[in-house]
């Protein structure tokens, strides 16, 4: 099967499951199956043992780290808000943001300022702007884009960061 069409079978099933179901991950997961099933000539169990050792399990200890990472910035975040963190930024902004183009300033400048690691960025960011952009009229698109526009660009070019 390697190096012939039916190598491409399954993501073109999954693609075009996507497509008519508007069902991600169960299109993905379905394409999953029918890979393994090909890999493993079409005998349950194998498929089965292929998908779970040589798929699942090899890709989270091949990222096992950054899924740590991510975890662990996620909690920090949940604490911040948790705390009030987000809550006492946005009692600070109602007071001195007075206007849209002020809210997006304070967006891309609080985006500069956390450079700590651009997923970080992204999840403080948007969590601690959110009530302040809504509050102004700016659409989520538009939040972000100006996250997405200094996340990773800073975060890259900052000399300390993860």
């Amino acid at each position: 099967m390697y190096g012939t069409f039916w190598a491409l079978v399954p993501p073109i099933i999954a693609i075009v499951l996507a497509l008519i179901t508007k069902e991600a991950y169960l299109s993905l997961f379905i394409g999953v199956i029918v890979g393994g099933l090909f890999s493993a000539g079409f005998a349950l169990v194998p498929t089965l043992d292929t998908v779970v050792n040589d798929g699942l399990v090899a890709a989270i200890s091949d990222n096992a780290g950054i899924f740590l990472f991510l975890v662990l910035l996620g909690i920090i975040v949940a604490l911040v808000n948790a705390a009030g963190g987000s809550a006492a930024f946005g009692r600070w902004a109602e007071k001195h943001i007075k206007t849209r183009v002020g809210a997006m300033l304070a967006t891309f400048v609080l985006g500069v300022l956390v450079f700590i690691d651009d997923y970080f960025n992204c999840l403080t960011v948007g969590s601690v702007m959110r009530p302040v952009t809504d509050s102004h009229k700016i659409s989520r698109a538009k939040l972000a884009y100006l996250i997405d526009a200094t996340a990773a660009p800073f975060c890259i070019s900052a000399p300390v960061s993860s």
